[in-house]
């Protein structure tokens, strides 16, 4: 085989009578200067523009992947790149398959991240925020949103992510604002909205109403007591006197109690204790009833032995159904009746005997469970903690004192109520644990189940709004939604949302902030929520409200008169209270479909997404926002389907961290290596599960890179001047192009699948793997010295036509992925002003290339071959020979079928040696075998002479009128 620049003889040169490889493009990539230049030229000739006029004739069927709006208040993280990639990998990879592919980009605007920035500035500056005017504050809130959006879409469009950047959505705008009102509006006239006061997330830092994707789950240390309930009614026997013990973490829930919950299906005991160490706060002769699994535990807690305690018997669900326990705090001097109520015992399923006593202490205003078994039997709601997280001023025994202070550290309530236990001799035992508890993650303060009037969206209310093909309440529309109408990548993803939609409670609406999209609803004074008057419904009056929030914003709902205008002249300002708490910002982006895939002219023709592309904590966040607001304004999901990715590790798989210094930040990788590496960090990537990145694996990705460069370069190089006169049709071709193009056929369904199916992975590995397998180690590698050396014959002819239409695909299938490489590439054999290898589809693939027949021939010599290169490697290691055009190796094959094969083929050729000989028959006992006994190869040089231009050694070079050349070169010098 010729070399890529073989040497010559002392008498004549024939470099310049090679074919080599005649190429511009660089080695070395350049990324992080080149690549702003790429992104100058697209915005120039406008290819976003260009692409949405090719479907202006009907002929491309729409794609709309529906942008998850990031929040507007600082500079990006790898999350964000990642996620921002998948989707431009989405959109691209769909309009060269023949789609018309629109992508409008947008922010979240509203909320309280950036309202807590603001404030941040003034507790620096000493100025007190609820002395601002509310209208200022909302402007100063709106530019801080503005001036992070310019960063961020400079950021998003330096990774190569194509889009409606000039005219992107963000919730702020007017329309947005006006829309998202119209929308909450729909559940304030179909009767889903309504007031109630129930346990809502609490941030007592923040002072409002979080929802559960607007917390994160932390390690903090707390109490945990055991608690004696006495008995005081309905114990039979040995019962009589005992106590119940409950056990908490949370011990300033206590003075909320109204009942014990136990499991009906938990085994219980009745346990005596007969005799105590000094140190216990157990005494000798009390009965505690105790679950079975959990008594060991607990009785060691107070300090026992088991020698101090014994189980006197079974107690049965129906006998505790029928006790009746008093307060703690009952009878205390000072407690002016305050706990002077019945403690009951009930039935709940959510009680276990995991950990704690098997009772589960209930305080309706401090849990979900505990709320449902309040309102089941009609338990009393208590006030006792206000908005700051501190107990009522009139709380006997605990007045003032806070759960969580102003700073976020925790207040004294814990220690005041469990030292108040102490001294009336109410605790068995306490204990420092470490719990894992919500936290806000703005603040990173502990929140709080709080009790709070709030707006509520009602899941389970039949709606009356026609919109039943999927149910009647916001509920089974989702869920019916969710195994109907999306497709689910991975499928995991459907149980996730399903599983969540199914167990939640009712959808808080309310913040009690400033900065966002108010709750625009008037309630009558004097009114109860459950009365039909308490809320005013009057089309008349949304409309007026709506007409100012498209010319004016929200702001509207906030300046002076606003009530008497919106009200008009049917209403008495005097006899209505303007609601001014604000949408949960998760109403806000779960409205987007509205005011971007139904309003906007590139939206969707049917208002429905073809793609929601998240991270997996969407399924509790814009996913499940979505879900519910659509399925109580339009009856269903607003999209087709859902794709989730993971979450972004380092290098180690930890989570990554400011102060550990393991992040990995966008624009460092692209300052050293460029975006296309980012964004084939991302293609290698399995996006389903947490993805690793970091310095060592950024090299691997830079290397595979490097790799697949060379095999373009190589392509460009020998495609050089071929013209239309050059090709040769594919019936006329030697079968090694044919397989080629066999290989190119499998490929096309590979790549059409894989991008249809969002699996970017499996497309990259399978043109990454034939590029350097495939071609670069094996037709490449063949095919060089016909390149180089033939002169215009049919092989090279055909050769060349077969790299042609192996630049067409690669480039324009690799081009989603490696957005300014392939561009680069495209340019070297397309250049002209207004070319781009992003302006064309996937070419058309002919299936008269699928040849299965000569696959399977052709999988035969390869596996021959392997053989022979191995033969030859080890003769190399061993010094015997420098290149394998020194060898002409004799091949022995047992199988009279493959012998006859590998006999109808130029092996030497195909094995880059200059001779090579094939004998059916079993192999000599010294030849070479690899993984098959039935193959072998004995080592011979070859002889001969050295063709000074093509460098195989042959017994014809120097007898063909050129000096030092054999036959076929002599034949291309003419």
């Amino acid at each position: 085989m010729c070399a890529d620049t073989p040497a010559t003889s002392d008498a004549v040169d024939y470099k310049d009578t090679l074919n080599l490889p005649k190429t511009e493009f660089p080695m070395r990539a350049g990324l992080p200067q080149r690549e702003p230049g790429w992104l100058a030229r697209w915005e120039e000739i406008g290819v976003y523009d260009r692409l949405r006029d090719k479907a202006k004739d009907g002929s491309r069927k729409p794609f709309t992947l529906h942008d998850g709006p990031p929040y507007a208040n600082g500079n990006l993280h790898i999350g964000h790149a990642l996620n921002k990639i998948l989707k431009d990998m989405v959109v691209r990879s769909q309009q060269m398959m023949g789609r018309d592919a629109r992508y409008i980009p947008g922010w979240d605007c509203h909320g309280l991240p950036i309202e807590w920035k603001i404030e941040e500035a003034y507790r620096a500056k000493g100025q007190d925020k609820d002395k601002v005017d509310v209208v200022d504050f909302r402007q100063e809130c709106r530019r801080f949103a503005e001036g992070w959006i310019d960063v961020q879409r400079e950021e998003f469009k330096r990774l190569g992510v194509t889009g409606t950047w000039d005219k992107p959505y963000l919730t702020m705008d007017y329309h947005s604002e006006r829309v998202i009102t119209e929308e909450f509006m729909k559940f304030l006239m179909n009767g889903a909205l309504y007031q109630g006061s129930k346990p809502v997330m609490w941030s007592p830092v923040e002072k409002t109403a979080l929802a559960e994707a607007e917390v994160e789950y932390h390690d903090r240390q707390t109490d945990a007591v055991w608690v004696p309930f006495a008995i005081v009614s309905g114990a039979t026997g040995e019962t009589e006197g005992a106590k119940v013990v409950i056990w908490t973490t949370t011990p300033w829930t206590l003075p909320q109690n109204r009942a014990i919950c136990f499991g009906p299906d938990i085994s219980y005991g009745l346990y005596e204790i007969t005799g105590t160490p000094a140190e216990s706060w157990a005494k000798t002769g009390d009965r505690y009833l105790i679950a079975d699994k959990l008594a060991p535990e607990a009785l060691a807690a107070m300090r026992l032995e088991p020698t101090m305690h014994r189980r006197l018997r079974d107690v049965t669900a129906g006998e505790l159904a029928a006790l009746t326990c008093a307060h703690p705090l009952r009878g205390a001097e000072g407690a002016q009746g305050e706990w002077d109520y019945d403690v009951p015992l009930f039935p709940g399923d959510h009680v276990t005997d995991d950990a704690g006593t098997g009772f589960v202490h209930t305080a309706p205003s401090h849990g979900d469970d505990d709320f449902e078994i309040g309102r089941k039997h009609g338990l009393a709601m208590t006030y006792n903690i206000l908005d700051d997280s501190s107990f009522r001023p009139d709380l006997p025994f605990f007045a003032g004192e806070q759960i969580i202070k102003p700073n976020g550290k925790p207040g004294d309530a814990n220690k005041v109520v469990i030292d108040k236990l102490v001294s009336l001799g109410k605790l068995l035992a306490r204990k420092r644990i470490t719990i894992s508890d919500a936290h806000s993650w703005r603040s990173k303060a502990p929140v709080i189940r709080l009790n709070r009037p709030q707006w509520f969206a009602a899941i389970d209310k039949p709606l009356g709004d026609g919109m039943d093909q999927y149910g009647e309440t916001i509920r089974t529309r989702a869920l019916t939604s969710i195994d109907q109408l999306v497709e689910w990548t991975p499928k995991t993803g459907r149980n996730r949302l399903y599983s969540m939609i199914e167990a939640r409670p009712d959808w808080v609406l309310s913040r009690q902030r400033a900065w966002g999209v108010p709750l625009t609803c008037f309630i009558k004074k004097g009114a109860q929520p459950t009365d039909p008057d308490f809320l005013l419904r009057d089309p008349a009056v949304n409309a007026r409200i709506l007409d100012a929030f498209e010319a004016e914003g929200a702001d509207a709902w906030y300046k002076p008169g606003a009530k008497a205008r919106f009200l008009g002249n049917e209403y008495d300002p005097e006899e209505w209270e303007q609601v001014f708490d604000i949408l949960d910002v998760w109403f806000d982006s779960g409205s987007t479909h509205a005011f971007v895939l139904r309003d906007r002219e590139d939206g969707s023709e049917d208002g429905i997404a073809d793609l929601y592309l998240e991270g997996t904590d969407q399924h509790r966040g814009w996913f499940h926002s979505s879900m519910l607001q659509a399925c109580g304004t339009i009856g269903r999901a607003p999209y087709r389907g859902v794709l989730t990715h993971g979450f972004t590790l380092d290098e180690k798989g930890m989570k990554m961290s400011k102060s550990i210094g393991n992040t990995v930040a966008p624009q460092e990788v692209i300052d050293q290596y460029g975006a296309d590496i980012l964004r084939l960090w991302v293609a290698q990537s399995d996006y389903t599960v947490d993805l690793r990145i970091g310095p060592e694996i950024l090299k691997g990705v830079a290397d595979s890179y490097r790799r697949l460069r060379n095999t373009m370069r190589f392509l460009l190089g020998s495609l050089g001047d071929v013209t239309a006169a050059d090709r040769v049709d594919p019936a006329d071709m030697p079968e090694l192009e044919r397989w080629v193009l066999h290989r190119l056929s499998e490929l096309d369904e590979v790549v059409r699948k894989g991008y249809a199916a969002y699996d970017f992975q499996g497309v990259f590995q399978a043109l990454f793997n034939f590029a350097t397998t495939d071609l670069s180690a094996f037709y490449f590698d063949i095919r060089k010295d016909a390149l180089y050396c033939d002169g215009d014959t049919p092989r090279r002819r055909a050769a060349r036509t077969v790299l042609e239409m192996l630049f067409e695909r690669l480039t324009t299938w690799l081009a989603p992925v490696l957005v300014f490489t392939m561009e680069e590439v495209w340019l070297d054999r397309h250049p002209g002003d207004a070319s781009s290898v992003h302006l064309q589809d996937f070419p058309e693939t002919p299936a008269s290339w699928r040849d299965a027949a000569l696959a399977a021939k052709w999988a035969d010599i390869r596996r021959v071959r392997r053989v022979v290169t191995a033969a030859l490697e080890v003769q190399r290691r061993d010094k015997v020979i420098g290149a394998s055009l020194e060898a002409a190796p004799l091949v022995q094959i047992a199988d009279p079928a493959l012998a006859a094969t590998i006999k109808g083929v130029g092996m030497d050729d195909l094995c880059i040696t200059s001779a090579l000989s094939v004998m059916e028959g079993e192999p000599q006992d010294d030849a070479f075998r690899l993984d098959d006994p039935g193959i072998g190869v004995v080592f011979h040089k070859a002889e001969g002479e050295k063709c000074q231009r093509c460098w195989k050694i042959l017994p014809d070079v120097g007898s063909h009128g050129h000096a030092g050349v054999c036959g076929r070169c002599a034949e291309a010098l003419g």
